[in-house]
């Protein structure tokens, strides 16, 4: 009996999740997802970053400014005939000489009476690094600015300097007895600050904000490019693009020895079991038959191939389909005991001349699934899979039934999955959330190139549960044992309480 599936148009081709779009580097769309697949990475960076600057805002002892202002005058009497020619050398002069002020406030000969008049415990080196000296560009101005812990002390200390500035400038810089031709005149006294000067609150809180956000965005990228496996479906095909056909979460139920198409066919993971049979419906037929091979692998162990395998071969039986499993993974056979069947005998014997086929299929829930167990394990295993014998035994397979599926060994360990592909419309790779490593997957992606083996779509299993609508309401088609049709319906409510 042929799958009701196998014969619906393909017009009717349920869309599956899929990435189309070329690689043209990070997209807006691709930081937007980063940051979504590590929010947590990037929100802990922004809380410390704005968290440190928070402290570092209101933990600070504040400081306060105060400025006093010198203006430089010429004192020469040549300068008072009002000669222009003397009155711009004066200029020239006075601009000349007061671009070195900033730097001679900050010196010995002025400070050490600024520490010894106000009676201050510090060192002439400490007193300049609260100092800020400016000459403003084109101007005789020299502006004075003093910070300090203490307001009053502030404005002490700025006034003190500009007076000691002005008796160096006056009566230190030339020869004893010498007038000096530049009169310094204290022309703004510094006033007592009311306010603190730093810190600046609303600025520095802003700063943090950006500076937290920038950041967090900044470790979210270097924690995915740092991502070794892969943690999203979308991390797969970033490197094969091949749809998503289903997405497996982690549940214990998957560890019993049935599979869930049998033992609980109206619950959700079922369902997505059945959503990934409906997706390898509209693969295409093996070329010279009217069925469809499976090839379903994995790139390392622990992934959950088998599960799979045996899950969609169920859901695939379960409508109508007549399917035949095949146990090729004869390195580490596991899908006889997955569901529970004696694998003493099986493909290994068949392809070494021990048995026929007849011998070691087994039927399995239903009268149209069959079950080929691996067998023991044979020392060559590979040799065995490329033979003459397998080929045959496909050949026959496929025109016997509408679904076979091949579970074959994972990729890392042998490349039984190409070989098998390559006579099929590609592989099926199921990956294991945080078990998938990025590069393996890399390299197979090239293998598989190299040999025109497409991947026909990914399984991604393990993956985190998903939150639902507490009001969602489900229906669940399934054939009972009698292969009657039934509906199940299930509603989740929130005000549902359960009696005791």
């Amino acid at each position: 009996m042929a799958a009701a599936e196998s014969n619906v148009p393909a017009t009717n081709q349920v869309v599956v999740e899929s990435n189309d779009t070329e690689d043209d580097g990070i997209t807006l769309m691709d930081l937007f997802r980063i940051v979504h697949k590590h929010l947590l990475v990037g929100i802990i960076t922004f809380v410390v970053v704005f968290a440190a600057v928070c402290a570092y805002t209101f933990l600070v002892p504040p400081k306060y400014s105060a400025t006093a202002q010198v203006f430089a005058t010429y004192s020469d009497s040549s300068v008072q005939d009002n000669n222009i020619s003397n009155i711009n050398s004066a200029s020239t002069y006075i601009t000349n000489q007061i671009q070195s002020y900033p730097t001679l406030a900050t010196t010995e000969s002025v400070l050490k009476p600024v520490i010894d008049d106000l009676g201050l415990d510090t060192t002439v080196a400490n007193l300049a690094g609260q100092l800020t000296v400016t000459n403003p560009t084109d101007t005789a101005f020299v502006n004075i600015t003093a910070e300090t812990g203490d307001a009053k002390q502030a404005s002490d200390i700025a006034n003190s300097v500009a007076e000691s500035l002005s008796n160096v400038v006056e009566k230190s810089l030339y020869a004893s007895g010498k007038e000096s031709p530049v009169k310094l005149s204290v022309v703004q006294r510094a006033a007592e600050p009311v306010a603190p000067s730093s810190p600046k609150v609303a600025l520095y809180l802003a700063v943090g904000l950006v500076a937290g956000l920038i950041l967090g965005v900044f470790a979210a990228l270097i924690r995915d490019l740092m991502a070794t496996r892969v943690e999203e479906a979308s991390d797969l095909q970033d490197i094969i693009n091949a749809p998503i056909m289903g997405r497996i979460p982690t549940d214990e139920s998957l560890q019993g020895n049935k599979p869930l198409i049998v033992s609980n066919p109206a619950g959700r993971i079922a369902e997505e079991f059945r959503r990934i049979r409906t997706n390898l419906s509209f693969t295409s037929k093996v070329e010279g038959s009217d069925a469809r091979m499976i090839v379903i692998s994995s790139v390392g162990p622990s992934e959950g191939k088998t599960t799979v395998s045996v899950n969609v071969a169920a859901a695939l039986a379960e409508n109508g389909a007549k399917v035949l499993l095949i146990d090729a993974d004869l390195r580490h056979p596991t899908v006889a005991d997955r569901i529970g069947l004696e694998g003493g005998a099986g493909l290994a014997h068949v392809l070494s001349g021990q048995a026929t086929v007849k011998d070691v299929v087994q039927r399995y829930w239903k009268p149209n699934l069959h079950i080929m167990p691996a067998g023991p394990k044979p020392p060559n295993a590979s040799m065995l899979l490329n033979s003459k014998t397998m080929t045959e035994l496909l050949d026959v397979a496929l025109q016997t039934y509408d679904y076979v599926i091949v579970d074959t060994s994972p990729m890392v360990v042998a490349n039984d999955a190409a070989v098998f592909g390559a006579k099929s419309d590609g592989i099926v790779l199921v990956s294991g959330r945080d078990v998938t490593m990025k590069r393996d997957l890399k390299d197979i992606a090239v293998q598989l190139d190299n040999l025109n083996v497409p991947v026909v779509g990914f399984v991604f299993n393990f993956e985190k549960e998903r939150k639902t609508s507490s009001n969602d309401y489900y229906y669940y088609y399934y054939y009972d044992e009698a292969g009657k049709k039934s509906k199940h319906s299930h509603k989740n409510s929130s005000k549902k309480k359960s009696k005791h």
